[in-house]
């Protein structure tokens, strides 16, 4: 299957408490924290290309913009949802989505690039 806009995935967390901002160090409140909604992002993004890329290739991030709404306490579960919207490239566009029971928590978009897995790491030497 190669990698064209409309790919989806979703990814879903129940929010412990090493979720939270106070855990991660990005603020002092025991609700979900940022770093950890943008992982979910991220996660759902890798997702919905998984099995598209060809053998040896992944991605990996380049942008993140998102906008973190509202608070989701512990217990509750949260969803992250991606979509590629646009190939540009090696640059894949995504939005992106985060629900709890409520609604809408937070809202963006990721742009990954896809590498050469051992390229890539070659640069880390």
């Amino acid at each position: 299957m190669p990698v064209e806009p409309g790919l989806s995935a979703s990814v879903a967390l129940t929010v412990a408490m090493a979720d939270t901002a106070r855990a991660m160090g990005s603020g002092d409140v025991p609700v979900i924290g940022t770093p950890r909604v943008i992982a979910l992002c991220e996660e759902a993004a890798v997702k919905a290309v998984n099995g598209s890329l060809d053998p040896g290739q992944t991605s990996v991030g380049m942008r993140i913009q998102l906008d973190h709404l509202a608070p989701t306490a512990i217990g509750h579960v949260v969803v992250a949802e991606a979509k590629l919207e646009k190939v540009e490239g090696r640059r894949l566009c995504f939005s992106v989505s985060v629900n709890d029971d409520r609604g809408l928590i937070a809202a963006g978009r990721v742009v990954r690039v896809v590498v050469e897995r051992d390229r890539f790491l070659d640069k880390t030497l």
